[in-house]
């Protein structure tokens, strides 16, 4: 794998550090800025929002621009961001910071996965988004724990700077090792957008929205499930996240290399054996031996499907899929967002800290389907179009006469 991926490994870790560690400081902040937890929990939902939003529209307006140095702007905007939060005076320019950064996330993670995927043989792209992929899940690993560890010592101020000095290193690592790209002949915004027409790109975009709000439902409420459910102390959840992430950075890993031999039957297996995880972990939760087991399975089953779910987006957006690329990224943050908030109201309905899982578990399961359909849809328009190429009619696609 060529070294340009570890520069954009290390964006990656900046970028995944900065979007959860706040999960960590939520009471720091909200007694800084004399705001409730509800508030402070805005800049979560406010950073997701901005993803959604920013990521397709930044990548819209670099659509003429060479892929490096939109990159290269993408994290100077990411450094502003998190120096905007580190010295924000007001809790209203501590939001804006943080949807600054949130709008380099959303087309960085877009444009980098398409720059991965150009670095390597064909065979190879899937493992190559994956590697990308990486840093955020080390993030979750390192990033957040060391993160959340500095903001309670020295002020939560002190994690933004870190992290913005994690963007100056991942700016000088795309500068010096990313190799130059320029605009291809045909990059329009024409072409970008027309590829949403086709059904299998929108198949794609669900397939993520429910296959990550799977998992997402069971990771924004596991702290209540294991300290109310498993009877973990609440300074045990910090391992248990290590867990998870140790999880996370195997499936990674492992969900780029399946995908590279087999994508769809990847998609297959993991999204079914994680819809089964999950719904297990319902009962699992109430149990300490349970959830150590089970824990880590789903991180690696959950992020297996990160480097399968990019891919195929960007295989059904081929000759034009930055763009397409940066709406999935978009879809992972609207699956956080559904799945969180669809957790939250089966706990308020007086279902239980543990409803969540089975929340997840359907939403995986309705991943599943959709991936089985768009299988069975493209085997069916192969064959199709095989037959007609067989009684050497014309295509419609080509308008060539063949045989």
């Amino acid at each position: 794998m060529p070294l340009a991926l570890l520069a954009l490994a290390i964006s990656a870790f900046g970028i995944g550090t900065t979007e959860f560690v706040i999960m960590g400081l939520l009471p720091e902040v909200a007694g800084d800025f004399s705001v409730s937890i509800p508030t402070a929990g805005l800049l979560i939902s406010g950073y997701a929002l901005g993803v959604v939003v920013g990521g397709p529209l930044l990548t819209i307006l670099g659509t003429k621009a060479p892929r490096k140095g939109m990159l290269l702007t993408l994290m100077g905007l990411f450094i502003l961001g998190n120096l905007v939060s580190a010295l924000a005076p007001a809790y209203g320019l501590l939001l804006t910071g943080r949807v600054l950064a949130a709008f380099a996330h959303g087309a960085f993670f877009g444009i980098g996965s398409v720059v991965a995927a150009d670095l390597v043989a064909p065979h190879k792209r899937a493992g190559a988004i994956a590697l990308m992929f990486t840093g955020l899940t080390a993030a979750n690993v390192l990033g957040v724990p060391m993160g959340t560890l500095l903001g309670q010592h020295f002020g939560w101020r002190s994690t933004f700077y870190v992290v913005a000095a994690l963007g100056v290193i991942g700016f000088a690592g795309i500068a010096a090792l990313v190799p130059v790209q320029p605009r291809a002949e045909d990059a329009r915004l024409g072409p970008e957008i027309a590829v949403f027409r086709q059904p299998q790109i929108w198949l794609a975009l669900t397939m993520t929205v429910f296959g990550w709000g799977g998992i997402f439902a069971m990771f924004t409420y596991i702290t209540p499930m294991m300290t109310e459910l498993a009877g973990f102390a609440d300074g045990s959840v910090t391992w248990l996240l290590f867990l998870f992430g140790v999880g996370l950075f195997v499936g990674n890993l492992f969900g780029g290399w399946f995908a590279d031999r087999a994508l769809m039957r990847s998609l297959y297996v993991i999204l079914s054996v994680l819809a089964v995880l999950l719904f297990a972990f319902t009962l699992a939760a109430h149990s300490k031996v349970g959830a150590i087991v089970t824990i880590p399975l789903i991180g690696l089953f959950g992020f297996a499907t990160v480097a399968p779910l990019q891919k195929r987006v960007m295989d059904q957006a081929a000759g034009a899929p930055t763009l397409a690329s940066a709406a999935n990224i978009a879809a992972f943050n609207l699956g956080n967002a559904l799945s969180a908030w669809l957790g939250g109201l089966v706990i308020s309905s007086g279902l239980g800290y543990d409803a969540p899982n089975w929340v997840g578990g359907l939403l995986t399961a309705a991943a599943l389907g959709v991936a089985l359909f768009s299988g069975a849809l493209e085997r069916r328009t192969a064959k199709r179009t095989g037959r007609v190429v067989a009684r050497g009619a014309v295509p419609e696609e080509t308008g060539v006469a063949v045989g």
